[in-house]
């Protein structure tokens, strides 16, 4: 009995300390907007000493167990938002306490319920993208979206704009989630940089969206406010370089009771100038290229948002884009041993493009949170005029001149339907369910002829028609520490194209139905550390410039065709990826590794239709299985209170195959396919440092690095540049004023060595030396109220994630 006394002695302290170290506190963190704020890192101190902490759930919610009845002090950060410090009585007797809704701020200055963009760009890592929050440091990289991409980490954009991601370019690009029928590599110069809300890249993307482009998608998302009353913003900015070049753009809401009308416009214009050098060691020939474009490129977005009641929101908009160009390209071909005539050809093009798309979308929130149903209807047109003439002069003995004109009209619509719908089933369960039909029908008109014997003129009609329906399931289950979400996409592919020359038709057909699955598993290992596995099988089917039979591009040596018979190419792709969020920062890394079916890539081969062996043909064809991986780091973090930095780094390695034309032995005018293969490892640095030297003054910093890669046609050599800038606000921050010097050494150029099917080398350069001012005014007053109103592909809550 005495023993039996003594361990319940003994047992009853321990069991009334442990009742008392099991007090608990809740809350759930939300932005000004009343939207929960997923990961946000929520520490408990006692003093300076961190005692626990917790991350909050999708739904903003926390909750932090194993407290003793004391008072702490509670910390709460996210990036992007200024920390809130509170303080939790836990002294007064109370097993819990509820601290309640918790609102964090922008690090963005609200002024009268005007937004401002921030002083720097911040980057977040949400469940299944990278979110890049563009702030002034990134708008005063340039003027356009294409001028700022390569300050993005894992993008890069080359000479020509084509746009890449993880150093490739089979990427899908969205405007506001949505997408559109203009080239990329066109789209981007159109949209100014001060129009660009956010940049998200989405690397591995979920059944829940369309399976195009191997590298992901990246998808940029507009300004657009809903502040009551009249609200705007006006942007102007002036680039120095040869020539100067200019824009602008305003935006601007109205909003009152329940409606809110926005819009917003830009405009560039202005002359580039490039120039390239190419060096063929076979026959000691040079070619020098001069090229001039005088571009200007018109946006407009105008829309409404009707809200019918707190559970059904009704909204339109439209997207309206418009270029036009001129473009002169000389060509000056010098054989330097005197064996063959020189030859000068002077090329003048004029483009005149617009583009328009009209989106409805409907939005129905049933009792339960998080139970949604979404109908979006989007339609697309863009026409595109081009007039080429070509001006070519051999200076033979005597000369000889040849004059040919090209007119090249291309028409493509596209319908698109959505439906979405999103039930919790439980606290822990959520199910998505959703379809889409996809009907584009293109048509490419094509006339050339010697202007000189008019009766050698021919004319060409291609089209090209695509019907796309599909559905989608996605079923995921959240536990304490641990969540993972399955689901498939199945889709019905048709396609149907008809090539008629002078009468004589050749068409083709494809049609076939494919799934593709997907998979994420996510592992909190503590709040402040997350891991998660991904997989995803996507596709890149040909495009219309990669199919259609019709010039694409000419020089007096090479022409650019399509390949009618392009199968599509299918990627498999695995992907490990980590968030570290730190006391001042946070670091995020990845690996990753694609298995590649039928790649398709570019082959270079002789022209047989001509009587030159040097005339050459660039195409595209499909190759057996690649493969690639790669991996990168990037890190947002504030050093002092003055100074933060924003580093990245990444590597891609990808295994190319392709097809070269190589000269056949003891021949001068006779060439074989030869089959290439190469490892092609691109590695890419990035570092933008951001100095407040003053309240209303600040500099930044930014370097870049890009090393060499080996491709099938050609070896591209390193490119770097360093760039610095300041900005200074006025008027409480009403008017801010913003200086860029772009490659401050003018170190910037492409640069290659080729050896199929000629041993040559070459050099393009363009203005990457300038220096830009802008001007930002914003004006207008009242609070923000949040817009329920979702984009398809701009959800990040739920978009390929956890609930």
């Amino acid at each position: 009995m005495r023993l039996k006394l003594f361990f319940l002695c003994l047992i009853m302290p321990l069991l009334s300390m442990q009742a008392q170290n099991n007090l608990t506190i809740t809350g759930k963190v939300v932005d000004k907007s009343g939207q929960p704020i997923s990961y946000a890192t929520v520490t408990i101190k006692e003093g300076t000493a961190v005692i626990t902490g917790s991350i909050t759930d999708d739904n903003g919610d926390f909750e932090v167990k194993g407290l003793a009845p004391k008072n702490y002090d509670i910390e709460i950060q996210f990036i992007g938002y200024k920390p809130y410090n509170g303080k939790a009585d836990l002294a007064s007797g109370q097993k819990s306490l509820s601290l309640n809704r918790i609102t964090l701020a922008d690090e963005a200055t609200q002024l009268e319920g005007v937004e401002v963009i921030a002083e720097r760009s911040t980057i977040e890592q949400k469940i299944d993208r990278k979110v890049i929050n563009v702030g002034r440091d990134l708008t005063t990289a340039g003027a356009t979206a294409s001028e700022i991409m390569n300050n993005i980490p894992t993008v890069n954009v080359d000479q020509d704009g084509k746009i890449s991601l993880r150093g490739n370019q089979n990427v899908r690009v969205l405007v506001d989630g949505r997408p559109t029928n203009i080239d990329p590599a066109q789209l981007l110069k159109q949209i100014p940089s001060t129009s660009i809300k956010k940049i998200e890249l989405i690397t591995n993307p979920s059944a829940k969206y369309n399976p195009e482009g191997m590298s992901g998608i990246i998808n940029i998302v507009l300004h657009k406010n809903s502040n009551n009353g009249f609200n705007g913003s006006l942007n102007s900015g002036i680039t120095f370089a040869k020539d100067a070049k200019f824009n602008n753009s305003l935006d601007m809401n109205y909003r009152t009771g329940k409606v809110n009308f926005f819009g917003n416009a830009g405009s560039n214009f202005g002359k580039y100038y490039n120039d390239g050098f190419i060096q063929r060691f076979d026959n000691n020939s040079q070619q020098v290229l001069d090229i001039v474009n005088d571009n200007e490129s018109y946006l407009y977005k105008i829309g409404m948002d009707y809200y019918i009641d707190d559970n059904n929101t009704l909204s339109f908009y439209t997207n309206q884009n418009s270029m036009n160009g001129k473009g002169n390209v000389d060509t000056d071909i010098r054989y330097l041993n005197g064996d063959l005539p020189n030859v000068l050809q002077l090329g003048r093009y004029k483009t005149d493009n617009n583009s328009g798309a009209y989106n409805l979308a409907y939005k129905h929130k049933f009792a339960k949170e998080g139970h949604t149903l979404d109908f979006e209807g989007n339609y697309n047109d863009y026409e595109q005029t081009q007039n080429a003439n070509f001006n070519t002069t051999t200076f033979n003995t005597p000369a000889e001149q040849v004059v040919y004109g090209d007119k090249i009209k291309d028409e493509r619509k596209t319908t698109t339907l959505n439906l979405d719908y999103v039930n919790p089933l439980s606290e822990k369960s959520t199910l998505e369910l959703g379809a889409e039909a996809r009907i584009t029908r293109t048509t490419n008109d094509y006339t050339t002829g010697n202007l000189l014997v008019p009766i050698e003129n021919r004319s060409s009609n291609y089209t090209y028609d695509i019907d796309i329906y599909s559905a989608y399931a996605t079923f995921g289950q959240k536990f304490e520490k641990f969540s993972y979400q399955l689901g498939a996409r199945f889709e019905s592919y048709k396609v149907k194209a008809n090539l008629n020359v002078n009468n004589s038709n050749v068409a083709f057909d494809d049609d076939y139905f494919t799934v593709y699955p997907s998979a994420y598993l996510t592992y909190n290992l503590t709040e402040k550390n997350m891991f998660q596995l991904s997989y995803s099988r996507r596709v890149d089917r040909p495009s219309l410039e990669q199919t259609k039979p019709i010039r694409e591009f000419a020089t007096p040596l090479v022409t650019g065709l399509g390949n009618q018979e392009l199968e599509p190419q299918f990627t498999n792709s695995v992907e490990l990826n980590y968030t570290r969020i730190l006391s001042k920062g946070s670091i995020t890394g990845g690996i990753y590794y694609r298995l590649i079916n039928d790649e398709i890539n570019r082959v270079l081969y002789s022209d047989e239709t001509t009587d030159n062996p040097n005339d050459l043909i660039m195409s595209w064809a499909n190759f057996d299985n690649n493969s690639a991986y790669g991996f990168e780091v990037s890190a947002n973090y504030k050093i002092t209170k003055w100074w933060d930095v924003q580093p990245s780094v990444d590597f891609s390695n990808i295994t190319q195959k392709g097809l070269v034309s190589v000269l056949r032995p003891g021949t001068t005018d006779q060439f074989d396919f030869v089959r290439k293969e190469i490892d092609a490892a691109a590695f890419n640095a990035r570092l933008n440092s951001n100095f407040k030297a003053t309240k209303n003054l600040s500099f930044l910093l930014f370097g870049f690095f890009r090393s060499g890669v080996d491709g099938i046609q050609n070896d591209s050599k390193d490119m770097y540049k360093i760039d610095m800038g300041g900005r200074y606000s006025l008027l409480n921050n009403k008017l801010n004023f913003s200086v860029r010097f772009n490659d401050v050494f003018n170190m910037m150029e492409y640069g290659f060595d080729s050896k199929h099917p000629y041993p040559s080398t070459g050099t393009f350069r363009w203005e990457s030396q300038s220096l830009y001012f802008g001007i930002n005014y914003m004006f207008g007053g009242g609070k923000n109220r949040a817009l329920q109103r979702k984009y398809r592909e701009d959800n990040t809550k739920q978009g390929g994630g956890m609930f």
